[in-house]
């Protein structure tokens, strides 16, 4: 985690006490939202897990309520008592160190506890988590603000997937229903409301813009407010020469890959991209339909609707992104060709789907994971994964920055996941 926590964290006791206030507003605010994104749902659409990488809404509220219990109140506060002493089991993620859990392909089947049992349990945990900022004694304070600091981003992460788990989910109801309707005035954007749908990126036209080869500063700086432990320490990448689009790849341009035999032509894909086109029968970006059709249609968090041109394409595998690459005459870029340009602030379209690169999820040089059962969070990842950059239309406000590093298997399709252009030059 990044040192400007534990700067805060160490600060006088005077001090110390305002920022319990601005902590517990920080609390209340992510916690709130939680439930906010899940209000559009129903009990029943809470429950039901689509696949094995997506959970339930139900889950997901549990599970980040269960983090904070687990890893700030039973550490670090004397005397709390669990809510449910079997909720360890139900709603560990992946740590091992915290004992056996339920298995990941199997949430969908935990119709008990029911929905109000685990908006019940958050109010508990809420509750004992606003009195530990508010009570706690100094020692406790500043051991568990890291945690708090983490827990809290941990909440935002699993908040963009509720929106992308639902949305699959939803996506496959015969009825199509949308998670949310769009809103009455008519206005044509409405489906680029924040969380809903990317904005449109085809206003200004795609320029190439030059880069020169050197010494890039990579990871989050030490005036970073937080940072997770994957994108530290800071390093030093060499870069070569090399251009970048100014934007992402638009709707309508990865039409013209697909209406030129894309999804058909094995030269364009990486073996393993054209085994998942022939084994999946991939032939469009998941949640397009109607794909010979001028205008295909495509589902939305909004529903059915026609597809705009101009927003950025979204929904891609990392094995599409590489293909329409190909056929570009083209590449993806390095994560660290991507932070050195966002870091100058010369990208535009940022923030409205997260950007495949080529770079693997790997630990930067001298890394590190954080003490204590927070090691797992990261770290043991960092094998057969594509690294993503940017944030998305679904990411919380404030959540993503440059040096932040998202990662996904390269087959996986149900994030609001695009690409930018990359060349290099001779």
């Amino acid at each position: 985690m990044n040192s400007r926590v534990a700067e805060l964290s160490s600060s006088a006791p005077s001090v110390d006490r305002s920022l319990r206030i601005v902590w517990r507003r920080r609390l209340e605010a992510v916690r709130s939202q939680s439930l906010q994104l899940a209000a559009p749902l129903s009990a029943e659409d809470r429950c039901v897990q689509s696949m094995p990488d997506a959970s339930p809404t139900k889950w997901h509220l549990a599970h980040t309520t269960w983090f904070f219990e687990t890893v700030v109140l039973q550490a670090h506060q004397p005397g709390y008592r669990v809510h449910d002493e079997r909720y360890a089991f139900l709603f560990n993620s992946y740590y091992e160190s915290l004992g056996p859990r339920h298995p990941r392909a199997q949430r969908g089947l935990l119709t008990r506890p029911s929905n109000e049992e685990v908006l019940q349990y958050r109010r508990h945990v809420d509750e004992a988590m606003l009195t530990f900022v508010r009570e706690s004694d100094d020692a406790a304070w500043l051991a568990a603000l890291p945690l708090i600091a983490l827990g809290l981003q941990h909440e935002q992460q699993h908040q963009e997937l509720m929106l992308t788990d639902a949305k699959h989910l939803l996506s496959l109801n015969p009825l199509q229903p949308g998670y949310r309707s769009a809103s009455p005035d008519g206005e044509g954007r409405v489906f680029a409301a924040r969380g809903l749908h990317p904005a449109p990126v085809c206003g200004p036209p795609l320029r190439w813009l030059a880069r020169a080869g050197g010494i890039a500063d990579i990871g989050a700086p030490s005036t970073t407010a937080f940072a997770f432990d994957n994108e530290t320490p800071c390093h030093r990448a060499l870069l070569q020469a090399h251009e970048l689009a100014s934007r992402p790849v638009a709707n309508r341009e990865f039409l013209e890959f697909m209406r030129d035999g894309g999804y058909r032509r094995p030269e364009l894909w990486l073996s393993d991209g054209w085994a998942a086109v022939q084994q999946q029968g991939w032939a469009a970006p998941l949640y397009w339909s109607d794909t010979e059709a001028r205008c295909p249609g495509v589902f939305t968090l909004l529903g059915p609707r026609a597809l705009d041109l101009d927003e950025p394409v979204s929904h891609l595998s990392f094995y599409e992104a590489a293909a329409y690459a190909t056929w570009a005459g083209a590449r993806l870029p390095t994560e660290f060709e991507w932070e050195a340009a966002a870091a100058d602030g010369v990208l535009e379209g940022t923030g409205e789907v997260w950007e495949w690169t080529r770079s693997s999820y790997d630990p930067y040089p001298g890394f590190r994971p954080q003490a204590g059962a927070v090691a797992e969070y990261n770290g043991k990842f960092m094998v057969g994964q594509l690294v993503l950059r940017g944030g998305s239309c679904a990411t919380p406000s404030g959540h993503a920055r440059p040096s932040y590093r998202n990662f996904f298997a390269p087959g996986a399709r149900w994030q609001f996941a695009g690409l930018r252009l990359a060349r290099d030059v001779s």
